[in-house]
């Protein structure tokens, strides 16, 4: 016998198949009455319906025709929803039947290439056959994307690439450049996605020659825009999404054609998103390049001109001498902290020197060509940042304005200078009303403990629809959630040991097969030492795939492939991945994920929550640590044949009076504090077939 499993666990009952709209009058239903669309959709969703028919591995879930009910209401009435539906809901298909059926124009954002193309690739075609509408569709991506024919010809000329290597991947960018219909880089599998020879054959906004480039009607950038424009559905990425939003704040031309529809899926990252596009950045790497292509383009165009290499050439010591005043140290500072630091402030000076003198000798020679005049401006446009950068800044390092924050993130080889609004609220809700639109906000993780008050506030969407709908699958069955006993506080040195050791029984009974994932690359570095003679010592030969040693897709595809691995993640693995099956039945998480206290950002937004009134740990840092959690724990049960076993290695989870409202935001797990329940969890978990998890994971 063992004690109350569940204690400190208690949950009350929710209803699986219940959503709901939250806003004063608002009906889910899209016309007159919606009997109509009400019909319509039910005849697509229900069972023996158009879906059921065209998709063998369909099958009706209330869920997801609640969901659709509520798009088709926010489509008709030119309104906000925000919509959380949990894993399995099928979310892609309920924003995407009514948004092809009503939605006129639609551009559909995303938060990862990789759904993008899915999107455009299988997901919206697959329906617009199912349902027989005849839309168009187009992927738009950012220029980066798409190989430039002038930086192409200009690479080719030169006789200075980084490597060998590189040399032959420009042979091939060249063929797939002549052959290519769009030019899109990801078309193109021979040459890595991290190679060093993509930022010379691409364009940014900034080296863009625009209407002035010689090779303007054969520009991919433009042939992907214009589809963009014919098409009635556009499918872009949030960064896309957010460009588009800026320019058009700044009286430039639009990116993205006018819509009656945007549907922001993986809404969760906008806020952060949000946060650059409002922001203002300036990098190291900006100003190498710069300076780089300054040297080219006076080697090119003005070689009678002396002066003008030696100013490009002054930019990279200032660049570096900085990186030196900023000290041994890493990590995101404010601009108070840095200014204090010797030398730093004249290090400062003396790159915003640089950089005027770069501008002004460019700007003598800008009519000679096009490349002079693009790197001309580019140089008065970084000088320009710098010196906003500098606004207030004194021997003290303090900035006169508190709705803005001024920090600086240094890495070992590298820094960011950043200016970050302090909220965005105010920004995006203007976006919002100004356009007349319908705005479909969707994710698995939105709201805490079905509130949506911390993601509506963020993004000024107060009177917005909310919807929440729960996962079909069956998680008091499928799942175990399991809170270790006599765990060291998180904030100890025993801490990360204490969580290998307790894992260890549980990566036995599982066979491996297991994600670990961390708040820090420290805890991670530790936890593999700890592991690797952890597996020598109890003659465990599980594959260890740690973060780092290749590149995400390489290890998942191991992963996937290995089927008894142990993977080593930290933040990019605790979202957008996805391990249908019985290859992954554990997902250990080392602690709450806080937002360090130490980021600038966070603290200068706390701080000002604070003055205004608000309490900064329940009003931010909590449900932010909760959504975070729920996507870590989201990696575990994908499809309606999956079981495994969710551990949470942090004491607050059950210590803590905040830890329920933490538990209560996870899927509806069974409870328990005693390894004994994972071991007997894993002695009647039975294997489903891989045919099963494919159907099931094509479903959604």
């Amino acid at each position: 016998m063992t004690r109350n499993s569940a204690d400190a666990f208690d949950l009350p009952h929710t209803d699986a198949t219940a959503g709901r709209v939250i806003a004063a009058g608002v009906d889910v239903r899209a016309d007159g009455d919606g009997t109509s669309t009400d019909a319509t959709l039910a005849s697509i969703f229900g069972d023996g319906g158009v879906l059921s028919r065209s998709l063998p591995a369909f099958r009706f879930r209330a869920q997801q025709l609640a969901m659709a009910q509520a798009v088709a209401c926010a489509i008709a009435s030119r309104t906000e929803l925000v919509a959380e539906a949990g894993t399995g809901t099928g979310k892609t298909f309920a924003y995407l039947v009514p948004a092809l059926l009503y939605g006129g124009k639609v551009i559909v954002s995303t938060g990862t290439k990789t759904l993008q193309d899915q999107l455009y690739e299988r997901d919206i075609p697959l329906l617009r056959d199912a349902l027989h509408v005849p839309v168009t569709i187009a992927v738009l991506k950012g220029r980066a994307n798409y190989v430039c024919h002038h930086h192409l010809e200009r690479a080719a000329r030169e006789d200075r690439l980084p490597s060998r290597e590189d040399i032959r991947h420009l042979q091939k960018i060249i063929a797939f450049a002549r052959a290519s219909e769009r030019g899109d880089r990801a078309e193109l599998g021979d040459v890595p996605e991290n190679a060093s020879i993509w930022p010379l054959v691409t364009s940014t906004r900034d080296n863009c020659l625009g209407s002035n480039c010689p090779f303007h009607k054969e520009c991919f950038v433009l042939k992907a825009r214009k589809d963009a424009l014919d098409a009635d559905v556009v499918v872009v990425n949030h960064h896309l999404f957010f460009a588009d939003v800026m320019l058009r704040d700044e009286g430039l031309a639009e990116l993205l054609p006018a819509c009656n529809t945007v549907i922001l899926d993986e809404a969760h990252q906008l806020p952060d998103t949000a946060t650059l596009f409002f922001g203002e950045q300036t990098t190291a790497g900006q100003l190498a390049e710069l300076a780089r292509d300054a040297e080219i383009a006076a080697r090119t165009n003005a070689r009678d001109v002396p002066g003008l290499p030696d100013a490009a050439a002054d930019v990279g010591p200032a660049i570096r001498k900085l990186r030196l005043a900023a000290g041994d140290l890493t990590g995101k500072f404010t601009q108070d902290t840095i200014a204090a630091r010797p030398g730093f402030i004249d290090a400062l000076d003396e790159l915003a020197a640089a950089l005027d003198r770069l501008a002004a000798e460019m700007q003598h020679y800008a009519e000679r060509s096009e490349d002079l005049a693009s790197v001309a401006r580019r140089a008065d446009e970084a000088a320009a940042r710098v010196a906003r950068w500098q606004v207030g800044l004194t021997a003290e390092g303090r900035s006169a304005d508190g709705d803005w924050i001024r920090w600086i993130d240094v890495t070992p080889q590298s820094w960011q200078l950043q200016s970050s609004p302090l909220s965005i609220a105010d920004i995006f809700r203007r976006q919002v009303e100004s356009t007349g639109r319908a705005w479909i906000f969707t994710s698995a993780t939105l709201a805490v403990a079905r509130d949506f008050t911390h993601y509506t506030h963020e993004l000024g969407l107060s009177d917005a629809a909310t919807g929440c709908w729960d996962s079909p699958f069956d998680y008091a069955t499928q799942g175990l959630l399991y809170v270790p006993r006599d765990l060291p506080p998180p904030n100890t040195r025993e801490h990360t040991d204490a969580v290998v050791d307790a894992a260890l029984p549980v990566l036995k009974a599982s066979g491996g097969r297991a994600f670990m994932l961390f708040t820090t690359l420290r805890a991670l570095a530790a936890a593999r030492d700890r592991l690797v003679e952890a597996f020598v010592r109890h003659g465990l030969d599980y594959p260890l795939l740690v973060q780092g040693d290749g590149s995400k897709t390489e290890l998942l595809t191991r992963f996937r492939a290995l089927r008894n691995a142990v993977l080593l993640g930290s933040a990019s693995f605790w979202e957008g991945v996805d391990v249908p099956g019985d290859a992954l039945s554990v997902v250990v998480i080392d602690k709450l994920p806080f937002a360090p206290p130490d980021d600038p950002l966070l603290a200068a937004r706390l701080d000002k929550l604070r003055a205004e009134g608000g309490n900064p740990f329940l009003d931010w840092q909590l449900p932010q640590a909760a959504i975070s959690l729920k996507q870590g724990a989201g990696r575990l049960i994908r499809t309606e044949t999956d079981r495994g076993v969710l551990m949470i290695c942090d004491p607050r989870l059950t210590d803590k009076p905040y830890g329920r409202r933490i538990w209560q935001s996870l899927p509806p797990m069974r409870r328990t504090r005693e390894v004994d329940d994972v071991l007997a969890f894993f002695d009647s978990t039975p294997r489903p077939s891989d045919a099963a998890d494919v159907m099931l994971a094509l479903q959604r």
